[in-house]
């Protein structure tokens, strides 16, 4: 299916713009606006370079993707510049999981809404996830235990901070620290900020404000790259029962 046609009408909806006023805005005449929103023709890529160019939106995206399901929320904002997530499909036009690999984590922060950078990841399917966008983060440390380090975390792309649920566990993409892996609960209300629990209580939460965050992923499942030993399953048990009674007790107090 070819959604260019649509995707210039939903754009130009969205700016509340009439097809006249839209073709001002390019350059265009009327006439070629209608002509590519119902269909007609299809823009050639000087046309698409100027669509892109507009609305700051990968000629990939506007041409392999349907947005009629986006409203402005569903933009990412970067700087100043507001982009679509990029979204990685196969020939089935099935989604694929990029997984970020450790060495690369570091730039992950400069390149997580580059199209370019996305590409370049390797790439696998789990067919058992629910529907949503994904990918899989490298852990490291043991700030996170029982997962252990050179582990992969497969989370799912959370495009409002509000949707938050206290206790669950994120990967949370921020200006200053860049990727982390933590507990998550939300203060906005009080804070304005999420507050983030290391489960190695080692570790002291900290906060992070709202506008300093870039990313928010939910935890899917676990990868783990090394085998558990016998001592190790039985300190995950006795963590994880300690884990689960916290919670129950923090919801009896509610």
């Amino acid at each position: 299916m070819k959604y260019i046609q649509y995707n210039i009408k939903h754009l130009r909806s969205l700016k509340k713009f009439s097809q006249e006023r839209f073709a001002e805005e390019l350059k265009w005449t009327r006439s070629m606006v209608g002509s590519y929103e119902e269909g007609r023709s299809e823009p050639p890529i000087d046309r698409l370079i100027e669509l892109s160019n507009y609305f700051d939106i990968p000629i990939d995206i506007l041409v392999k993707n349907d947005l009629r399901g986006a409203k402005d929320t569903s933009f990412i904002e970067v700087g100043n510049k507001r982009v679509l997530f990029p979204i990685t499909v196969n020939e089935a036009n099935e989604d694929l999981i990029e997984i970020i690999p450790a060495k690369a984590s570091a730039g992950y922060l400069q390149g997580y809404a580059d199209p370019e950078y996305i590409e370049q990841l390797q790439k696998i399917k789990l067919p058992f996830l629910p529907t949503g966008t994904h990918r899989a983060f490298p852990i490291s440390g043991d700030s996170m235990l029982p997962v252990k380090d050179g582990s992969f975390i497969v989370a799912k792309f959370i495009d409002n901070v509000n949707d938050v649920k206290n206790g669950r566990t994120y990967v949370v993409l921020t200006k200053s620290d860049g990727l982390v892996y933590k507990r998550v609960y939300n203060k906005i209300e009080e804070k304005n900020s999420l507050e983030l629990h290391s489960d190695n209580k080692v570790y002291q939460p900290f906060d992070v404000k709202v506008e300093d965050i870039i990313e928010l992923w939910e935890f899917t499942c676990c990868i783990n790259t090394h085998e558990y030993d016998a001592d190790e399953l039985k300190l995950s048990s006795i963590m994880n029962m300690f884990q689960e009674l916290k919670i129950e007790l923090e919801s009896i107090k509610k």
